[in-house]
């Protein structure tokens, strides 16, 4: 139990809003569309983040670019949509294991040749 209210307490979050059915059935819903939505969106921009690494021609470079900047886009606007109505939550991390990752990583910049 106490475990449980620390993670509540670690999490970021808006109250949900719209009325959600209490059961699920079988018809999606507002959150089910976003959520669907942001999937795709992660999917679309981890495919063209090779597209545009792996294009040899500039101006097809340039293009998938153009897209993968809007699909990024896309992505946020769902991501904030979603955050608002309170569907999309986050854990917040503790300060002790951000300050040792930094250290971690910190450390690793003294091995770069430049």
């Amino acid at each position: 139990m106490q475990n449980q209210q620390a993670q509540n307490n670690n999490q970021i979050a808006n109250p949900q809003t719209g009325q959600l059915p209490k059961v699920k059935g079988p018809n999606m819903n507002d959150r089910d569309y976003l959520n669907d939505g942001l999937s795709t969106c992660k999917y679309l921009t981890d495919s063209l983040n090779i597209a545009v690494r792996e294009a040899s021609h500039e101006q097809l470079h340039a293009d998938v670019l153009q897209i993968l900047n809007e699909t990024h886009q896309s992505c946020r606007e769902l991501y904030t949509l979603m955050f608002q109505n309170g569907w999309y939550k986050l854990e917040a991390e503790d300060q002790q294991k951000l300050d040792q990752a930094y250290q971690q990583f910190s450390n690793y910049s003294t091995q770069f040749p430049y």
